[in-house]
């Protein structure tokens, strides 16, 4: 594969890398081996003084790591201030609260002691999408930093740069050569990298197909995984709900990211009584929307991340059409120079439309009228991801009941399915398994170690 960066504004061609060749790979592997068994038996403290100087560094410099997030795949240069900002936050929320998490664990035997321990993996390997270049990495390396593994990278071919900002972070502040690994290599590379006995882990973000192989991969060598893939979130309208902060916040929930975000509002599910309003303020909300330079604080709608993401969502919306859906706005390229599309709304979609069954990853909106809340709860079931997913309603206890009804990893009430440090991440079903952030995050990458004190005199 080919590491290079396209400025999706322009189209123009900024930086191109080299891929590692096997040798290189071979050091890599061996260094960051190395690395691991000097970095194991580090204390917390010693770990927690190099991660919350990298928190610090980010902190520090917000605007210097957001440039190349922008330049890289078209995120509007506010959006990836912030996403450093939420990338540092998490970093320094696991320089604060690992050793917590980690402590021991006192259990109560009916005779003697026993407590679990929470001892390091290893080596690990991440596997990372190209839509939070700096969120993804932060997520999986801080907290098993922190737990006392090493890990390796190999970040999205559209974002090399953030990458290696990302492994330059670690140095800067300290980490040992191999603590944090940036790997430019093929996919053929991946698979040996996986194969290789000094992989203890392997988690993955991005898509479905991806996962099935990365996780298939590891399951060969019996290898503990993680998998946090792709989503087709419900953003659920009940009659109830104060429908102007709700549009609000669907237009927030969907073109965050422009879009392209596994956790975006995708399937707007709106209660028969709202719906005709719903969508006349949700339609006018996003054609106000303006397209332009995404370094330019006057733009609210970027690029999308690739010409070749472009292609396919508007190959998507085109057989959705075909299959009988209705283009209730947009669906079309933009008529300017670089990965524009048109804010899209589809409606009327049948369940045998595959519009129906698949992740819109952009700009496009799926809107669905139900009668009532039964029908509302039983559409956002009927999908075989599981990530996350919103209800919105002036009765907080019945937003509650609902978001216990779906089937998803994640539900928010009056509010897109969103994340910070201390929330768990991850869903089930096609989405994938495991957990990200929060202390549940950094549990996935330790053992559980036992340790049992009986009385020698004890009966078997």
């Amino acid at each position: 594969m080919t590491y290079k960066s396209v400025n999706p504004y322009d189209g123009k061609v900024l930086k191109t890398f080299e891929e590692l060749t096997d040798k290189q790979l071979e050091m890599a592997l061996e260094t960051a081996a190395t690395c691991f068994e000097t970095w194991r038996h580090t204390t917390f403290a010693e770990r927690a003084a190099v991660v919350a100087k990298a928190a610090a560094i980010m902190h520090a410099r917000v605007d210097e790591f957001a440039r190349p997030v922008t330049l890289e795949m078209g995120k509007l240069f506010d959006e990836a201030r912030g996403e450093v900002v939420l990338s540092a936050d998490i970093i320094d929320y696991y320089a604060k609260n690992a050793e917590r998490f980690l402590a021991p664990q006192h259990l109560k035997p009916s005779s003697g002691e026993a407590e679990v321990e929470s001892t390091p993996f290893g080596v690990l390997f991440g596997v990372e999408p190209w839509n939070f270049p700096y969120y993804q990495l932060a997520r999986f390396a801080a907290p098993n930093l922190m737990a006392g593994n090493v890990v390796m990278v190999k970040h999205a071919g559209c974002v090399p740069q953030c990458a290696i900002a990302f492994e330059k972070l670690w140095l800067e502040a300290g980490a040992p050569a191999g603590a944090y690994t940036n790997l430019f290599i093929s996919y053929d590379q991946v698979n040996r990298v996986i194969d290789d006995p000094r992989i203890k882990g392997v988690a993955l973000t991005g898509s479905v197909e991806a996962g099935k192989i990365v996780a298939g991969r590891a399951g060969q060598s019996l290898k503990k995984s993680t998998m946090e893939l792709g989503g087709s979130d419900a953003f659920i309208v009940l009659e109830d709900a104060d429908l102007d902060k709700t549009v609000k916040w669907a237009v927030w929930g969907k073109m965050n990211n422009t879009g392209q975000c596994c956790v975006a509002a995708k399937r707007f599910i709106v209660v028969e009584e709202l719906a005709d309003r719903f969508l006349d303020k949700f339609q006018t909300a996003l054609a106000a929307l303006k397209p332009g330079d995404p370094m330019d604080k006057a733009t609210t709608l970027g690029p999308l991340s690739t010409e070749a993401a472009l292609v396919k969502l508007l190959d998507q919306v085109k057989r959705a059409v075909a299959k009988g859906a209705t283009l209730v706005m947009g669906g079309k390229r933009i008529d300017r120079p670089g990965a524009f599309m048109e804010p899209t709304i589809l409606a009327d979609i049948k369940p045998g439309d595959p519009a129906f069954r698949e992740e819109f990853f952009g700009p496009v909106a799926l809107f669905f009228r139900v009668k009532n809340e039964d029908e509302a709860v039983a559409l956002a079931n009927d999908s075989e991801f599981g990530l996350g997913g919103s209800v919105f309603t002036k009765d907080v206890a019945r937003g509650k009941r609902v978001a216990s009804r779906v089937d998803t990893g994640m539900m928010f009430v009056n509010h897109p399915t969103w994340t910070t440090p201390d929330l768990p991440f991850g869903g089930i079903k096609n989405s994938g398994y495991g957990r990200e952030l929060s202390s549940m995050g950094i549990q996935e990458f330790v053992n559980k170690k036992l340790v049992r004190v009986a009385s020698i005199d004890a009966p078997a």
